[in-house]
Order: structure tokens, then C-alpha cells, then sequence
């Protein structure tokens, strides 16, 4: 494209996209801008952009700061005539345009317009957005002020050095598990948020997966032994939540090792369906059941993201280590005594490696469908525990047909499929 049609084109996406903010704007009766005047601030950022690429910056400046003063005088007449406002949002989205404007000259357009697609989306959910805020709590907004302290305060000054001869423990990596997990965690969490206690059995498990699998074993439980009538349901739930751990766990294997994901995602798929037909069947039982959900626990607390941030560190380093001293069936054993703490952590250990070479990608997989079946040896046991005998037998059935499938899955899948 020469450099006459490229000015065209710039010239006509501002235009395009003040169109877009201005016909938001409109349509929300703004006294400060509207269809008209968008385009205009944006023709005038992309004119300006144009002159400064071809003279001087300043003409970007003194653009930015006529646009400011127009506002500022505008905003000063309806305080004189006492003409009711509407916040600064118009305002600042005038700003915003002018430089959406003046970045299409020495930007990429392609992020200019999501950047603007964006906006307009912002601009046209206030309601919808004004109403999510107001359902948040306390906990809610802690539960987000957590995860920027995890994610963007603690994460971006840890080392990104290797302190081990097995070459595993690395603050930055690790922590940057952390983020994945506790990310993963609260999506969930704040789904469920949104759709309250009113959730149905089927998205109470699908939740419950994401959030987690445990807590959610051992909430049905608990409520299962305060109500017998409930305990087909809560198996029901108990059932759905492992199968969304496990799309959870293939989730984060395609994240950590996305060249790997290919040779792991086959045989966990296959314990998977059948995971998805016993919850089928359940569903087509407990169909027509009504019931609320739990209450769920804040799942960015500092306290849980340390405590698996130690675990994972250890795993790594245990797996690391056996399988530098002893042969891989050693390997076996960490998994299993891995998978009764904490799925997520094995799976990051194991996928990591297998992307990092350190380990066979046949073996990997192995090594989480066993961690796999030894977490829902766990929750099993937790649910006879914490449940009724009743809930306890299902269960059991349940999980002993899928720990069936995982084990001959193990035996009989063929190598490098």
C-alpha cells in the first residue's frame, strides 16, 4: 500500500471510530458530545498525528491541550447556567478518542480499533456494570485486591533465578503457578458470584470444578449427612466437580506445555468421557432436584496461595530429584502422594517437565491420570467421611468404576499415540 492510500485508510478508520463512540454517546443523550462532535475529536487527533509525524511533536500537545480547554469551558457554561452534568465519563472519552485519533498514525491499527471496540462496550453496559459492583461484598472486593497483590505486586519483583542443582526451584516460575491456579480459581468464583446461590445442580458442579473439587466434596457431604433425601444429588455434584477438575487439569497442561498437550490431552480425554457418562446418567436422576449452592470460600487468600506455592516448589523438587537418583516408576509414588493434597500442583510439576524435556510425555500423562485417581481416592474417602454411609456407597461405586477405567487406560494405551 503507498503512502497516499495509507493516509486514506487511516483517515477513514478515525472517522469509523468516532462514528462508534459518537453514535454510544448519543444514544445515551450526553450533553458534552455526541454523533457529530466524536468524529471530529477523532479526525482532529488524526490530523494532528499527521502534522506532528511530518513537522514537529508539539502539534500533538497543543491539539491535546485546545481539546482540554473546550472541555473545561464547556463544562464552565453549564456550571454558569446551571445545566445538569453527568460525570466525567464523556469527558474522558473524548480524550481517549483524540488519542485513539492521533495513534493511528504511528500505531498499530489493529489495536487502535480493539481498544475502541472495548471502550464502546464500556461505555454502553453502565448499568450492567454499575449493578455487578453493587453486588460485590466486602470479601468480593478483597478477594480482587488479593489476586493484584499475587499477581501484580508479588509476582514482578520475585528472582527469576534457579536456586537448585535439578534446576526447579525458581521464585519467578513458581509463583507465576500461583497466579494460574488462584486465576483459574477465582473465574470460578466469581461466576458463581454473579449467579448466586440459585445455581442448579449441573452449574453447581460445573462451579464447584473450577473453584474446587475438594471443597465442593466436602460441602455436599456435610449437607448430604444434614438431609438423607439429598444424597443422590450430592453425589451427583460430587461427580460433575471431578470431571471439571480434570478439564481443569487439561487446561492448565495446554497452558504450561502447549508442544506436549497433543500426547496428554488423548488419554485423559478417555477417562474423561467416561467421567461425562456417569454424569449423564446422574443427571438424567437428579434432573428435576432443586437445590442451593454453598457458600464458597475466597480462593485468592494469601495464606492458600503460599501454602501452594510451597507445595508446588516441593513436588517440583521431589520429582525432580527422583527422577535424577532412581528410575521413573519411583516417579509413581510422588504422584500418587501428590494427588491426595493437591491436583493442581502435580500437574504443573509433571507438564512443566514434560515441556522442558525432562521428562517422556508417555510417562507424564501416566503420572497425572495416577494423581488423578489418587485425588479421587480422597475425596471419596472424604465424602464417606464427611457424608452418610448412603452417600458413601455411591460414591464409592462412582469412583470405583472411573478408578477402573484410569488403571486399565494406564495399562493398555498404546505408547506415542
Amino acid at each position: 500500500m503507498n503512502m497516499e492510500n495509507e493516509k486514506w485508510l487511516i483517515l477513514l478508520l478515525s472517522l469509523g471510530l468516532g462514528l462508534l463512540v459518537g453514535m454510544q454517546r448519543e444514544s445515551a443523550r450526553s450533553k458534552t458530545a455526541g454523533i457529530r462532535t466524536f468524529p471530529l475529536i477523532t479526525l482532529t487527533g488524526t490530523i494532528c498525528g499527521l502534522l506532528a509525524k511530518e513537522f514537529d511533536g508539539w502539534i500533538l500537545a497543543a491539539g491535546l491541550l485546545a481539546i482540554t480547554l473546550l472541555l473545561v469551558v464547556g463544562n464552565l457554561h453549564r456550571l454558569k447556567n446551571d445545566i445538569e452534568g453527568s460525570g466525567i465519563t464523556t469527558e474522558i472519552a473524548v480524550l481517549f478518542m483524540y488519542g485513539m485519533g492521533a495513534y493511528l498514525v504511528f500505531g498499530e491499527m489493529i489495536i487502535a480499533v480493539v481498544l475502541t471496540a472495548v471502550v464502546t462496550v464500556l461505555l454502553h453496559f453502565k448499568e450492567t456494570l454499575h449493578g455487578w459492583v453493587g453486588r460485590f461484598g466486602a470479601d468480593d472486593l478483597k478477594a480482587i485486591m488479593q489476586f493484584v497483590l499475587i499477581s501484580m505486586i508479588i509476582l514482578p519483583v520475585l528472582p527469576d533465578v534457579t536456586y537448585d542443582r535439578y534446576a526447579s526451584l525458581n521464585p519467578k516460575n513458581i509463583w507465576l503457578m500461583v497466579v494460574l491456579i488462584v486465576g483459574i480459581s477465582l473465574v470460578g468464583y466469581f461466576i458463581y458470584k454473579f449467579i448466586g446461590s440459585k445455581a442448579g445442580v449441573l452449574l453447581g458442579g460445573i462451579l464447584g470444578g473450577l473453584i474446587s473439587s475438594t471443597a465442593t466434596t466436602i460441602s455436599y457431604s456435610r449437607m448430604a449427612r444434614n438431609t438423607e433425601a439429598v444424597t443422590k444429588l450430592a453425589a451427583f455434584v460430587i461427580l460433575t466437580a471431578s470431571a471439571v477438575s480434570l478439564i481443569r487439569v487439561m487446561i492448565e497442561i495446554s497452558i504450561v506445555a502447549p508442544s506436549s498437550f497433543r500426547s496428554f490431552i488423548y488419554p485423559l480425554a478417555a477417562e474423561l468421557l467416561v467421567m461425562i457418562i456417569l454424569v449423564v446418567i446422574l443427571f438424567f436422576q437428579n434432573r428435576k432436584e432443586e437445590t442451593k449452592m454453598p457458600a464458597q470460600n475466597n480462593p485468592a487468600e494469601l495464606k492458600g496461595a503460599l501454602i501452594f506455592a510451597l507445595l508446588y516448589g516441593a513436588i517440583s523438587f521431589i520429582s525432580a530429584a527422583v527422577k535424577n537418583n532412581f528410575n521413573d516408576q519411583a516417579l509413581y509414588i510422588v504422584s500418587i502422594i501428590s494427588g491426595l493434597t493437591d491436583l493442581d500442583a502435580i500437574t504443573l510439576s509433571t507438564a512443566k517437565m514434560a515441556e522442558q524435556k525432562g521428562l517422556e510425555p508417555d510417562l507424564g500423562w501416566r503420572l497425572i491420570l495416577v494423581a488423578t485417581l489418587s485425588n479421587l481416592v480422597f475425596k471419596g474417602g472424604m465424602a464417606m467421611v464427611m457424608g452418610t454411609r448412603n452417600l458413601g456407597r455411591v460414591v464409592g461405586i462412582l469412583f470405583g468404576i472411573l478408578i477402573m477405567a484410569g488403571v486399565l487406560i494406564i495399562l493398555f494405551w498404546p505408547s506415542h499415540l
